[in-house]
Protein backbone atom coordinates (compact mmCIF):
# COMPACT_ATOMS: atom_id res chain seq x y z
CA UNK A 1 0.00 0.00 0.00
CA UNK A 2 1.52 3.36 -0.96
CA UNK A 3 2.38 5.86 1.72
CA UNK A 4 0.54 9.16 1.81
CA UNK A 5 1.90 12.67 2.29
CA UNK A 6 2.89 13.75 5.76
CA UNK A 7 4.65 16.89 6.94
CA UNK A 8 7.84 18.68 5.97
CA UNK A 9 10.51 18.36 8.65
CA UNK A 10 13.27 20.57 7.31
CA UNK A 11 16.96 20.50 6.61
CA UNK A 12 19.41 18.68 8.91
CA UNK A 13 22.85 20.22 8.33
CA UNK A 14 24.55 17.55 10.46
CA UNK A 15 23.24 14.69 8.30
CA UNK A 16 23.20 16.79 5.11
CA UNK A 17 19.68 15.57 4.46
CA UNK A 18 16.15 16.91 4.26
CA UNK A 19 13.58 15.35 6.58
CA UNK A 20 9.90 14.73 6.00
CA UNK A 21 7.22 12.27 7.06
CA UNK A 22 4.84 10.00 5.23
CA UNK A 23 1.81 8.18 6.59
CA UNK A 24 0.95 4.48 6.52
CA UNK A 25 -2.69 4.13 7.52
CA UNK A 26 -2.29 6.98 10.02
CA UNK A 27 1.10 5.81 11.35
CA UNK A 28 3.94 8.30 10.86
CA UNK A 29 6.96 7.08 8.89
CA UNK A 30 10.10 9.22 9.21
CA UNK A 31 11.93 9.87 5.94
CA UNK A 32 15.09 11.64 4.77
CA UNK A 33 16.65 12.39 1.42
CA UNK A 34 20.35 13.20 1.15
CA UNK A 35 21.61 16.40 -0.45
CA UNK A 36 23.30 14.37 -3.17
CA UNK A 37 20.11 12.43 -3.94
CA UNK A 38 18.05 15.63 -4.22
CA UNK A 39 20.66 17.17 -6.50
CA UNK A 40 20.74 13.99 -8.59
CA UNK A 41 16.96 14.08 -8.93
CA UNK A 42 17.11 17.77 -9.92
CA UNK A 43 20.04 17.12 -12.27
CA UNK A 44 22.17 19.72 -10.51
CA UNK A 45 25.05 19.91 -8.01
CA UNK A 46 25.91 21.92 -4.94
CA UNK A 47 22.54 23.37 -4.01
CA UNK A 48 23.03 25.62 -0.94
CA UNK A 49 21.43 24.35 2.27
CA UNK A 50 19.26 27.48 2.45
CA UNK A 51 17.61 26.43 -0.84
CA UNK A 52 16.88 22.82 0.17
CA UNK A 53 13.28 23.39 1.27
CA UNK A 54 12.38 25.03 -2.04
CA UNK A 55 14.16 22.20 -3.87
CA UNK A 56 12.23 19.64 -1.83
CA UNK A 57 8.92 21.33 -2.60
CA UNK A 58 9.72 21.32 -6.33
CA UNK A 59 10.64 17.62 -6.26
CA UNK A 60 8.19 16.53 -3.56
CA UNK A 61 6.00 14.23 -5.67
CA UNK A 62 9.02 12.34 -7.03
CA UNK A 63 10.72 12.14 -3.62
CA UNK A 64 7.58 10.84 -1.94
CA UNK A 65 7.08 8.26 -4.69
CA UNK A 66 10.63 6.97 -4.11
CA UNK A 67 10.05 6.83 -0.33
CA UNK A 68 6.78 4.96 -0.81
CA UNK A 69 8.41 2.49 -3.22
CA UNK A 70 11.24 1.85 -0.73
CA UNK A 71 8.70 1.29 2.04
CA UNK A 72 6.64 -1.08 -0.11
CA UNK A 73 9.75 -3.06 -1.06
CA UNK A 74 9.77 -4.46 2.48
CA UNK A 75 13.46 -3.74 2.98
CA UNK A 76 12.80 -1.15 5.67
CA UNK A 77 12.92 -1.97 9.37
CA UNK A 78 9.59 -1.30 11.06
CA UNK A 79 9.86 1.97 12.94
CA UNK A 80 13.05 2.88 11.08
CA UNK A 81 13.70 5.93 8.95
CA UNK A 82 13.44 5.66 5.19
CA UNK A 83 16.66 7.16 3.85
CA UNK A 84 16.90 8.05 0.18
CA UNK A 85 20.40 8.12 -1.33
CA UNK A 86 21.67 8.62 -4.87
CA UNK A 87 21.54 4.85 -5.47
CA UNK A 88 17.75 5.09 -5.17
CA UNK A 89 17.44 7.70 -7.95
CA UNK A 90 16.65 6.14 -11.31
CA UNK A 91 17.67 8.34 -14.20
CA UNK A 92 15.99 7.86 -17.56
CA UNK A 93 18.22 6.15 -20.12
CA UNK A 94 19.35 8.41 -22.92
Amino acid sequence: MPLTRGRIGGYDSERMAFGFTMLDDGQTVECQISDAAMDELADTKGTPSIARQAQFLTLRDSIERIASDLYDSGSMVKGGTIRIFTKHIRKPKS
